[in-house]
């Protein structure tokens, strides 16, 4: 019997994606990309300089060296910190659209921003998830494709029936629990408790494979909640996550409120753009999996890859690692998502 969790691990040109399923299914996806600034990643230490200080918002704005400033608030040793001040601070959560990373104070530092030591790797993290071994090769792939596929999906189905839709915006996560089929004939309450234990089980994977935080609020369907059994159940299904899991009471509006702690930076944040699209550099990545992918079932082929212009140049870095039979070229007016291979 295999055990609950599994890692998988496709190290990729140019990108490492890690996958944590539970039961078979995608709970957690890690992505790390060659070029990304290492003193913004989780776990890191860094030499870093009080840039400014706003008391009103006890607040600290660190520079790291690249990337946004970090947020560091001012508790403990950190209310005596000044404006130029050397720190050194291990980075707690990574930055998010808009808001950049959260810094923990762990004493003075000593000259410029700079990189002290990396935080853990994709392999490492995986690891304190599932201990024992990680699978890598073309099953690994497939899982990490399935869960991207699925950490920029809205909506998703429940086991037994109805769904839910997870949508972040700026203040918070909304998730809307739909009965669906499920709401047909019979018990109308009981299938009302069964559909938003259910959705409390789904979403709390969901969110960490999309590694969303901060506040949630569920619309929870039906009349007459049983509070103590829902909350009894999000207990449950959210200790993953702690420590730094809130839970409030079931309001009489049929919602269900809860903090989670931010840590990684959102899946959707690294691979779409302020519109929702895949960015150049995503499309990149996939056309290369694509290119690897074709190359294995035809080993004898010239393949290329036709995209529009940013997507060819974000991808020509990691073309030469594939081998001679594969190139890149780039067609006038194509749309971004537009690609295909082709043999020559």
């Amino acid at each position: 019997m295999s055990p609950p969790r599994q890692a998988w691990l496709d190290v990729g040109p140019g990108e490492t994606r890690g996958v944590i399923t539970l039961d078979g299914r995608p709970e957690r996806l890690l992505i790390a990309r060659d070029g990304d600034p290492q003193v913004q990643a989780l776990g890191a230490r860094v030499n870093a300089r009080v840039r400014r200080i706003e008391r009103g918002l006890g607040s600290a704005f660190l520079d790291l060296g690249e990337g946004p400033d970090a947020l560091l608030p001012l508790t403990g040793h950190a209310k005596g910190l000044t404006e130029g001040a050397a720190v050194e601070i291990e980075v707690a959560a990574e930055a998010r659209r808009g808001k950049g990373a959260v810094a923990r104070l762990l004493g003075p530092g000593q000259g410029a921003p700079a990189l002290l030591a990396a935080g853990p790797a994709v392999a490492d993290q995986l690891r304190t998830w599932a201990p024992g071994a990680i699978k890598q090769g073309p099953e690994a792939r497939d899982a990490a494709d399935l869960a991207e596929a699925q950490a920029l999906e809205v909506e998703h189905a429940l086991p037994g029936g109805g769904s839910i839709a997870v949508e972040p915006t700026r203040a918070l996560v909304a998730i809307d629990v739909d009965l669906g089929a499920r709401g047909t004939g019979g018990d109308a309450g009981r299938k009302a408790l069964a559909a938003n234990l259910a959705a409390l089980k789904e979403a709390a994977r969901l969110l960490r494979l999309k590694a969303l935080g901060g506040l949630v609020v569920f619309d929870l369907v039906g009349r007459g909640q049983d509070g103590p059994a829902l909350l009894a159940a999000a207990k449950a299904v959210f200790a993953p996550d702690e420590p730094g899991v809130s839970l409030g009471p079931v309001s009489r509006f049929g919602t269900l409120t809860l903090a989670l702690p931010h840590r990684w930076r959102p899946v959707a944040d690294l691979l779409l753009d302020e519109d929702g699209r895949p960015t150049p550099r995503t499309l990149a990545h996939r056309l290369v999996r694509a290119l690897e992918r074709q190359g294995r079932a035809d080993p004898g082929a010239r393949l290329v890859g036709v995209c529009a212009e940013d997507v060819a140049e974000a991808a020509r870095p990691w073309i030469a690692a594939l081998g001679p039979r594969f190139s890149i070229r780039a067609e006038l007016g194509r749309g971004c998502a537009d690609t295909d291979i082709r043999a020559l």
